[in-house]
């Protein structure tokens, strides 16, 4: 007889207890524990699978005996997933991709999979949301007829295990995972135990059959991916598809990547026929740039391994209330607040009684230490109505007694900015030597803030 195990679940993250309680101990919220009834066979366990022999018996090897090779890559037609990955798909990986509902994850993994039947591997679709004749649609809308494209509309496991052992594809995309459900597990589709048996029953069969398997994944309203935080645990790779709805343009952003750098971006822009990827996302970002006003600046922010230059806009207002507003869109909101205090204190600048509103172009979310003097001239040039140069790039870390900080990869930052016709970039003094900045462009250092508002701003 099958033993029958009664507990309770929190659907947000995973936490398990014999009792049911109003509060979860673990992330704290209210009314997320569930009752589920999981049924496990003692005859069939679940266990090691991934270094097991022919007998199904794994054994410890010793660390120089164990041959060590290069990772195979398998490039895509799409340059910028390909360096989301880290120059390819490597074959047995598991690949969790999330993002909001429409932003475009389903059209670009299908077109990703055309991409990999025109170079005659077989790619196996499995849609749990939409039927064939749905996908059928979306296909003919994005001109996809490939002929190694199979298409598989169902949501139970064994089923899909049983189609991809008669198949023997090469890639495997589901999509989603929150559709997906093991008959052997009680709960509903999407609870936390049918999300964690699914994905290690995919981890399972891309490990020992070598197939390289998608999953999408829905993500809550605070952004991150649904369902138990050990599904991003599990996976080799995290990549996040973000965007806002009334832009055309989407990021695909990196956030592990057990066979590449984290913190890699693609970008594409949506357009009728299906998502195109942007080669020179920093033309982008600037194209809609003003001349002449003040408030604005642009830094070279890297990427991954790309540098990207972006503009940072600032408002800065006489506030009417007795607390002044802080608002920033795309960066942190802390480091605007530390950014203000230190303009405050080491650069004589009266800003207690003002409002500020900061806003990174073209949606990018940006979080290194390097934007930090471009945000504080923002400030300042909105401030004192005294715009900076446009032919001026601006980079470094500001710390909290004013002094300007060096900034990694400064050569790649500066050579970027000088290929996109900037005259003149502003960089930490500590980055100067050490390398060749580009001669079409003038690079000057500064060791303060005081120094960097008087060279850039003229006073």
């Amino acid at each position: 007889m099958a033993k029958k195990k009664t507990k309770f679940i929190c659907q947000s993250c995973g936490y398990e207890s014999a009792k049911w309680m109003g509060r979860c101990p673990g992330c704290g919220e209210w009314n997320a524990m569930t009752e589920e009834i999981e049924v496990l066979n003692k005859k069939q366990p679940r266990g090691a699978f991934l270094h097991s022999n022919q007998d199904g018996i794994s054994k410890a090897e010793r660390l120089i005996s164990i041959e060590s090779k290069q990772e195979p890559r398998i490039r895509t037609q799409s340059k910028e997933l390909n360096r989301v990955l880290g120059s390819g798909i490597v074959p047995g990986s598991l690949i969790l991709i999330g993002g909001d509902p429409g932003i475009g994850k389903s059209t670009l993994l299908l077109q990703v999979s055309s991409q990999l039947a025109d170079q005659n591997y077989k790619v196996l679709y499995i849609s749990g949301e939409e039927s064939i004749k749905q996908t059928k649609l979306r296909a003919d809308r994005l001109d996809i007829k490939a002929e190694e494209l199979y298409i598989y509309s169902e949501t139970n496991l064994e089923s899909i295990h049983e189609t991809i052992e008669s198949l023997s594809p090469q890639f495997v995309i589901v999509d989603s995972i929150q559709t997906i459900f093991h008959p052997d597990v009680t709960s509903a589709p999407g609870s936390v135990s049918q999300v964690r048996e699914s994905t290690s029953e995919l981890m399972r069969i891309a490990k020992t059959k070598g197939i390289a398997i998608f999953i999408v994944g829905h993500v809550t309203k605070e952004g991150s991916i649904a369902g138990p935080r050990i599904l991003e645990h599990m996976v080799d790779t995290v990549l996040y598809f973000e965007g806002e709805r009334h832009h055309s343009y989407r990021i695909l952003r990196a956030v592990k990547n057990r066979f590449g750098s984290t913190n890699e971006m693609g970008i594409f822009e949506m357009k009728e026929l299906g998502l195109e990827e942007v080669e020179n996302p920093s033309e982008i970002f600037l194209e809609e740039r003003s001349q002449g006003a003040s408030g604005s600046t642009v830094v070279a922010s890297m990427e991954g391994t790309r540098p990207v230059l972006v503009e940072i806009q600032a408002l800065v207002t006489p506030t009417s209330f007795n607390n002044p507003r802080r608002m920033a869109t795309g960066i942190d909101h802390s480091r605007v607040s530390l950014i203000m205090a230190v303009l405050e204190k080491r650069g004589g600048l009266l800003l207690q009684n003002q409002d500020a509103y900061l806003k990174v172009a073209g949606g990018v979310k940006l979080d290194e230490p390097a934007i930090d003097l471009a945000v504080a001239t923002s400030i300042a040039s909105s401030f004192r109505d005294q715009p900076s140069s446009a032919h001026d790039c601006i980079i470094g870390e500001v710390g909290l007694t004013g002094e300007i900080r060096r900034v990694s990869r400064i050569e790649q930052r500066v050579q970027e900015a000088a290929k996109l016709g900037f005259k003149r970039v502003i960089i930490p003094q500590n980055n100067l030597g050490g390398w060749n900045a580009p001669s079409e462009i003038e690079v000057v250092g500064v060791t303060n803030i005081n120094q960097a508002l008087k060279i850039i701003l003229g006073g």
